[in-house]
């Protein structure tokens, strides 16, 4: 009788249990792997246009060191750190109007990574420089943005435009910035570390917003967030979104429309439920499998403050950098229950229920995409046609009368 006890107590004890994997077909995103080759047919934002100057700054994304500069007749590059020649680092490098001069033996390769001078060989190196490459990545300009494109050539579709930025009201321009959970443009913050697809699959989890943002922590973003809403899911030429409906104390009923655009981009509307579509834009742009990093780019009026983004609180968290450890435990936002799923969540230890179909639908979209660019197809959003480049988001508060 005893040892039978003492076996029941042992049920669901912690003692002996399986090792436990994260998907890593959905979350690795380096050279070769199918997440990452599959990220790598598409344009993704690597820095903000003003950090592209003649000083060489070392940038990290999916997987791979690269180094983005700007040369004296204004043209971005973005090549591999390690020079060809014996193997510097071009952080070191000095930037002119041709290109960007390895510190070591003074090797000058250009913005396509052609070498264009090598000062240390007869007549400059002219009988065998253009014999050399140094690896480089195609860059594009957009919205204060530097995107790159990372993929096969052949593959190498349009830089997408969004509606979002680009049909602007009179007296408003496009303010890019990075923020990180209330850290704007803070070189510290600028580095979320854990994998990327628990950021983004979080927008598809309306759920945690009545919890998470308002019941458990108080009212991070608008009151009326308690109400625990209706929500329908459904995929969308782009990728997918969800609309979340809550009646309100005043008779109006609101749709809440939040979409995640492939292969990494989400739009949520005003957290403090002004009503109309959503001027902002934000890519999760994976630096490694344990690290990714935000972009973003805001319609905003044009005498806007750029002081305003460096406050703390650019979406609603009440993430601060000087808060203890004591208030985040007590306050946890978005920033504390995805850094507590760890650096690569656990994926065979989850137990999803009905509220998390809106992130089972997104794995599931994810991994056929993924499995579409391994059977030699091109994934959902990419275009080769400039006519077909201009995109909706469709993000938003709508409101209507009480029927």
């Amino acid at each position: 009788m005893h040892q039978v006890l003492l076996g029941g107590l042992d049920e669901g004890t912690a003692y002996g249990r399986p090792r436990h994997t994260y998907d890593a077909e959905l979350t690795e995103v380096g050279p070769g792997t199918p997440c990452g080759e599959f990220m790598r047919r598409y344009w993704h934002p690597v820095g903000l246009s003003e950090q592209a100057t003649s000083r060489p700054r070392n940038v990290r994304i999916l997987g791979e060191d690269l180094i983005l500069f700007r040369d004296g007749k204004g043209r971005p590059g973005l090549l591999t750190p390690r020079c060809a020649h014996r193997g510097t680092s071009l952080y070191y490098g000095r930037v002119d109007d041709a290109g960007i001069r390895c510190c070591y033996h003074g090797w000058q390769f250009d913005v396509q990574g052609r070498c264009i001078d090598q000062p240390c060989e007869p007549d400059n190196g002219a009988a065998h420089r253009d014999k050399v490459r140094q690896p480089w990545y195609p860059v594009e300009e957009r919205y204060g943005l530097v995107f790159t494109y990372m993929g096969p050539s052949a593959k190498r579709p349009v830089l997408p435009r969004w509606d979002v930025l680009e049909e602007l009201e009179t007296g408003e321009k496009v303010f890019p910035h990075l923020t990180s959970y209330g850290a704007a443009n803070d070189a510290e913050m600028e580095i979320v570390p854990w994998n990327w697809l628990q950021d983004w699959e979080n927008i598809m989890d309306p759920f945690h917003v009545p919890i998470l943002h308002t019941s458990f922590s108080g009212p991070q973003f608008a009151p009326e967030m308690v109400i625990m809403p209706d929500v329908t899911w459904e995929y969308t030429e782009l990728g997918m979104r969800y609309v979340a409906h809550r009646r309100m104390a005043d008779g109006r009923h609101l749709d809440r429309v939040s979409p995640v655009l492939f292969p990494t981009v989400r739009s949520v509307p005003d957290v403090h439920l002004k009503p109309g579509s959503t001027k902002r834009m934000r890519w999760l742009v994976p630096v490694d499998d344990t690290h990714h990093c935000h972009f973003n780019a805001m319609r905003v009026p044009e005498d806007f403050d750029d002081r305003d983004a460096h406050r703390g609180r650019t979406i609603g968290d009440y993430w601060w950098p000087d808060m203890t450890p004591e208030e985040h435990q007590s306050f946890p936002g978005d920033w504390e229950a995805q850094l507590g799923q760890g650096p690569i969540t656990l994926h065979s230890e989850e137990h999803l229920a009905s509220s998390d179909k809106g992130v089972a639908m997104l794995r599931r979209q994810l991994r056929q995409q993924i499995r579409r660019v391994q059977e030699g197809g091109d994934p959902i959003g990419v275009t080769f046609d400039p006519e077909m480049a201009f995109n909706k988001v469709g993000a938003g508060n709508f409101y209507r009368d009480s029927a």
